[in-house]
C-alpha cells in the first residue's frame, strides 16, 4: 500500500491549515507505519508507506512571484515536520526536485485527451471569464496531477469533494496508457483508489464565524497563525467575535450563532471531542470562561509546532537537506516507472 498526496505551498500557514488538512497527512503517516510494523508474514503491507510532496510545479500554473514561491515553499516543508510529518518515516519531498513529475506529464500529454481536460470544473473556476488569457499550464495540469501519483505506484490517494475528478482523470490517463501500450499481465501504471479522509474540521475567521479561516484577510486577529506565541494566541482567542449568549447545551442551538460554532469547532478538533461532547462540559457557560479554555488548548497544542516550525525556518541547511534527502528517495522509487513508460512508447534513449 502506497500512499501519495500533494500540497500547494502557501505562505502564512494557520490554524485551519493544520486541523483541515496537515494534521491528517500525520495520522496517514502513523497509519503506515503501523501498518508496516504489524506485518511480520512478508506481505506486502510491510512496504506500507507514504510520499508527502510540495506542488510548487503546479504554483506555476497561476501568476506568481518567484521570491514569495521559494519562500512558501519552504516555509510549508518546517511547518509539516513542526505539524508532525517525519521524514524518516515518510517521504517528504518538493516536486521541482524530482524532474520525473516534469518528464512523466510530457509522457501522458499523449495519451489526455482534450475532452477530457475541458471537462475539469477547476479550470473553469480558476480562469473565470477570461479564458483565453490563462496558462496552458493551468488548462494541462491535471495531467501533472496524474503523474504524480502514477509515477509512484501510489495505490491509494486522500481526495476531498473538489479533487474527486482529477483523481478519476488519472485512472483513465492510466487506463488507455495500459491498453495502448502494455499488457494486461504487465501494466505500466497501477490505477490508484482514492481515500477519503476523515472528515476536516472547517475553520472559521475568528472575525466574521460565515468566512473561511485565510491568510488573505487583512486582519491578523482573523486567523491564528502557526508561528503565533502563546501571548498572541491568548490575545486572539479573548478577542475573537462572539455574541452575548451562554454556549447552548445543545448542538442545535449554535444554529444562527456562527462565532459561537466556530470557536467550539476549534475547540473540538483539538481535543479530539465531539461538538455535543464540548456542549454537555461548557453548555450554559459564558464566553468569559470558555475562550480562556480554549486559549489554553491552543496554547499547549501550538507551542512545540511553533517552536519546531520557528527553529527549522531559521536552519535552512535542516530544511534543504530535509527535502533533498526525500527527493533523493523519491527519485529512486520513480525510475523504474518513467523507465517502463520511455520504453512501452517507443522511445529511444541509448
Amino acid at each position: 500500500m502506497r500512499v501519495v498526496s500533494g500540497i500547494q505551498p502557501t505562505g502564512n500557514l494557520h490554524l485551519g491549515n493544520y486541523l483541515g488538512a496537515i494534521r491528517n497527512w500525520v495520522r496517514m503517516q502513523d497509519d503506515m507505519v503501523e501498518r508496516a510494523q504489524a506485518a511480520e508474514d512478508g506481505s506486502a503491507e510491510k512496504n506500507a508507506q507514504c510520499l508527502f510532496f510540495l506542488a510548487d510545479l503546479h504554483a506555476i500554473s497561476m501568476p506568481h512571484e518567484p521570491t514569495e514561491l521559494r519562500r512558501a515553499t519552504l516555509e510549508m516543508a518546517a511547518a509539516l515536520v513542526a505539524c508532525g510529518i517525519d521524514p524518516s518515516r515518510s517521504v517528504l519531498f518538493n516536486q521541482a526536485q524530482v524532474h520525473a513529475h516534469a518528464e512523466l506529464q510530457w509522457l501522458l500529454n499523449g495519451t489526455a485527451r482534450m475532452g477530457w481536460l475541458n471537462r475539469m470544473t477547476q479550470f473553469k473556476d480558476k480562469s473565470g471569464k477570461n479564458r483565453e488569457g490563462a496558462s496552458v499550464a493551468l488548462f494541462t495540469y491535471p495531467v501533472l496531477q496524474a503523474a504524480d501519483v502514477l509515477l509512484y505506484q501510489a495505490t491509494h490517494v486522500p481526495v476531498g469533494e473538489d479533487q474527486k475528478q482529477h483523481l478519476e482523470l488519472a485512472r483513465d490517463i492510466a487506463q488507455k496508457f495500459n491498453n495502448d501500450f502494455a499488457s494486461e499481465e504487465a501494466p505500466v501504471f497501477t490505477l490508484p483508489e482514492p481515500i477519503s479522509p476523515p472528515q476536516a474540521a472547517r475553520i472559521m475567521s475568528l472575525r466574521d464565524g460565515s468566512k473561511k479561516m485565510s491568510k488573505s484577510d487583512p486582519s491578523e486577529m482573523s486567523r491564528i497563525e502557526l508561528a503565533d506565541d502563546p501571548d498572541t494566541v491568548m490575545k486572539k482567542i479573548k478577542k475573537a467575535k462572539t455574541d452575548p449568549e451562554p454556549l447552548p447545551s445543545e448542538e442545535k442551538g449554535l444554529e444562527d450563532r456562527p462565532e459561537a460554532l466556530n470557536l467550539v469547532t476549534i475547540y473540538a478538533a483539538l481535543t479530539d471531542k465531539s461538538v455535543v461532547d464540548v456542549l454537555a462540559d461548557f453548555g450554559g457557560e459564558g464566553f468569559g470562561k470558555f475562550k480562556p479554555a480554549l486559549g489554553e488548548v491552543l496554547v499547549e497544542t501550538l507551542r512545540p509546532i511553533s517552536e519546531r516550525f520557528t527553529g527549522l525556518l531559521e536552519d535552512r541547511e535542516a530544511l534543504d537537506a530535509i527535502l533533498a534527502r526525500g527527493a533523493a528517495q523519491a527519485r529512486q522509487i520513480a525510475v523504474p516507472t518513467l523507465d517502463a513508460t520511455y520504453k512501452a512508447l517507443g522511445l529511444v534513449r541509448g
